[in-house]
């Protein structure tokens, strides 16, 4: 909250008070949003019943069991009465007397956004003054008069107050609409927690956020809405802004293994405001885009060395032909082949070292599940002897992902030939399972029924040159899957489970279907580059509307919902990008929402060309006719 915005409270609030009428504003969940100091005097309230977020079943509890409405046989049957009658949310006038004798007026008035607002006012002398009137009508003809007078001015006193309060009313009204379209509008979850860690707002963001997590969760505590593990992670960081120190960090909530970034601002005694944003992929964008630098600074690093050991290995492998061709004594011959055979081995490993520090970069693209795993599978049973038997567990069949399918495929035939290394010539099982992880990860696990990992090689394998194969290992298969695996953003886990068990956890990205002629959308900020590449999607059958800026797009996928189709450049009007167009897209399935294609003129090594193929298909430009109706055809396969 801006201190703006925090002086302008304060003025409502001390508007508020200074007015006589006792006032309540309850949110369609019937749930305190605020109430001036009148309204806790007038009926003797508790502190915790005037708090936001205090319950409205709560507060006419305490009503009736003080004695409020007066003697009452059903206490629980008074309550719910009251509970419907205000869930109703309809304009409402009422006189009524009070236990201690006075009598109040009561007038509720429903809010454009749900929930209501209540003035209360004390009318006993109104009261007293009409019955007066009528019992002393004939004999008092000055003194009514005089009363009448003081009924008309206090009268006229009431319409200025009621029309300061409703101007007061229509002002918070307002404010708090603007307050609650803007954070509803925000990628993130935004809400205050009070000193007992109770929320008192949010927006309706942190299931989106945190899936599995309610959406309606003010009045409740932090812990009970995140549950124990993520609470034990934010806590210490909550502590501090309770206590009034400013923090950011990150942490992986385990019930959705997404990755969390939190901000805590403290608001001095009233708690903090708290603001958690999905960075999920953006953290395996970076780590991915980390690989490749280190790749690159290894390639850089290993080039100049693996030349001149190049050279040398070429020198002794031609000293050695020679020797071979002399008349030596038997020893010495063993000794020169000996020689030439380690020659060869280290020529070998240089080719490999080639392989892990500049090999290609990663490229995905569609991949239909099932057909990759069958041709994977005709591939590795081609490697394996009759009696050892491999094993496809799969729970995705035909899904349609985005993937580096050579990549892939060359990861995971590692982890089989290894498998089967592993058993040593011994009859057995290699199982590969795959599934879909809380649409968060591809998980894909290798595991094989042998001697499992040694402790070392837990704690080693993926250190490149440890092999525990002796001579015939190169030590840089692990290590290489394990590169393959970071350059995608991923993850990589080692455990014996029975045998050894190597897991890969991939992004989860779906690939967009192959797109069939419909309404498109087509933005793009050049007016002349639009025009030219409008005409290319009406020759392949599409009706095309344009936009120049992500902002305008959006507006325009919120309201026309028969889009078949985004195509986007990726730098847009305003500073804007693709990126934030793909993040502002309406809320919907993967399967409901239309697929965006990006294009692009950028460099395929640029970080924003990076983070959208990471996310959506890319074309690169200068493209023609035919460049693009290949492009959607094959649902953005390059």
């Amino acid at each position: 909250m801006t201190s703006h915005q925090a002086r302008t409270d304060r003025m409502t609030m001390a508007g508020l008070n200074m007015i006589q009428q006792a006032l309540s504003i309850y949110d369609q969940d019937l749930r305190l949003v605020q109430c001036n100091r009148r309204f806790r005097s007038m009926f003797d309230l508790p502190a915790e019943l005037t708090r936001p977020g205090a319950g409205f079943e709560d507060t006419i509890r305490f009503l009736c069991e003080s004695g409020e409405y007066g003697p009452i046989d059903d206490l629980e049957e008074a309550i719910r009465v009251r509970v419907e009658k205000a869930l109703a949310f309809e304009p409402h006038y009422l006189e009524r007397p009070r236990a201690n004798g006075r009598v109040i007026s009561v007038e509720g008035a429903p809010l454009p956004e749900g929930g209501w607002v209540t003035v209360y006012t004390d009318i006993t002398e109104t009261k007293r003054q009409e019955r007066l009137l009528r019992a002393r009508s004939a004999e008092l003809s000055a003194e009514l008069l005089t009363r009448a007078e003081e009924l008309a001015a206090t009268n006229r006193a009431l319409q200025a107050t009621n029309s300061a309060l409703e101007e007061a009313k229509r002002e918070l009204t307002e404010m708090e609409a603007r307050t609650r379209l803007t954070t509803e509008m925000l990628p993130a979850h935004v809400a205050h927690v009070n000193p007992d860690r109770i929320y008192t707002y949010s927006n309706r963001r942190l299931s989106r956020i945190m899936p599995g997590r309610p959406a309606h969760i003010v009045g409740l505590h932090i812990a009970d809405v995140l549950g124990r593990q993520a609470y034990e992670a934010v806590r210490p960081y909550l502590d501090a802004a309770l206590a009034g120190q400013p923090g950011t960090f990150e942490f992986t909530d385990e019930a959705s293994s997404r990755r969390i970034r939190t901000a805590l601002t403290p608001n001095g005694a009233d708690g903090a405001y708290i603001m958690s944003m999905d960075v999920t992929e953006e953290t395996q964008t970076r780590a991915a885009l980390t690989q490749t630098r280190r790749r690159e600074l290894a390639a850089q690093m290993t080039s100049g060395m693996a030349h001149d050991f190049s050279n040398l290995l070429t020198i002794i492998l031609g000293l050695q032909s020679q020797l071979s061709r002399m008349d030596l004594p038997e020893p010495a011959q063993g000794l020169v082949g000996a020689t030439l055979a380690a020659a060869k081995r280290g020529g070998r490993l240089l080719d490999r070292i080639a392989d892990t520090t500049s090999g290609r970069d990663h490229t995905p693209g569609p991949v239909l599940w099932s057909d990759f795993l069958r041709d994977f599978a005709t591939l590795a049973r081609s490697a394996l002897t009759e009696d050892i038997s491999l094993v496809l567990d799969d729970d995705l069949g035909a899904r349609r992902l985005w993937l580096d399918s050579g990549l892939l495929q060359d990861s995971l035939l590692n982890l089989v030939l290894n498998a089967r290394d592993a058993l040593a010539g011994q009859p057995g099982e290699i199982r590969l399972e795959s599934r879909c992880l809380k649409d968060t990860w591809l998980e894909i696990t290798v595991s094989d029924t042998g001697p499992g990992f040694t402790d070392k090689a837990l704690e080693k394998a993926l250190t490149p040159f440890f092999t525990t194969k002796g001579a015939e290992g190169s030590g840089l298969g692990l290590s290489m899957v394990y590169d393959m695996t970071q350059r995608a953003g991923g993850r990589m886990r080692l455990a014996n489970a029975g045998g050894a068990q190597v897991t890969l956890d991939l992004p989860w990205r779906e690939a967009p279907q192959p797109v069939t002629p419909g309404l498109a959308l087509l933005v793009e900020d050049s007016p002349e580059l639009r025009r030219s590449i409008r005409d290319m999607l009406v020759a392949m059958g599409y009706s095309v509307i344009e936009a120049s800026a992500a902002e305008e797009a959006r507006a325009i996928a919120r309201d026309l919902p028969d889009l078949v189709m985004i195509l986007s450049d990726l730098t847009l009007e305003g500073g804007s990008t693709g990126l934030d167009l793909l993040e502002a897209l309406p809320e919907a399935p993967p399967q409901d929402r239309p697929p965006l294609f990006f294009m692009t003129s950028l460099r395929p090594d640029h970080p924003l060309h990076r983070r959208a193929a990471a996310r959506a298909p890319v074309l690169q430009k200068p493209f023609d006719q035919e460049a693009l109706t290949g492009f959607l055809s094959l649902g953005g396969e390059p």
